[in-house]
């Protein structure tokens, strides 16, 4: 994936290169406002799996192997 990247920002260079100059300046702070919504799916990921594990507890217990 980052290869694949790696190539496209190379042909947006040769292709329009103030465009790509722009996508590498934009990078950084377009990463920083995503990280708290990237936080928020982590968290949320994580208090689903436990309700699935609480739910899926007594099946556990009587031996169901799924």
């Amino acid at each position: 994936m980052k290869l694949l990247t790696l190539l496209v920002l190379c042909v947006l260079f040769v292709m329009c290169w103030p465009l790509a100059l722009f996508a590498l300046v934009m990078w950084p702070i377009v990463f920083l406002l995503t990280l708290p919504f990237r936080l928020i799916g982590l968290t949320f990921e994580a208090l689903f799996e436990l309700l699935r594990a609480i739910l899926l507890l007594p099946a556990r217990v009587l031996g169901y192997r799924g």
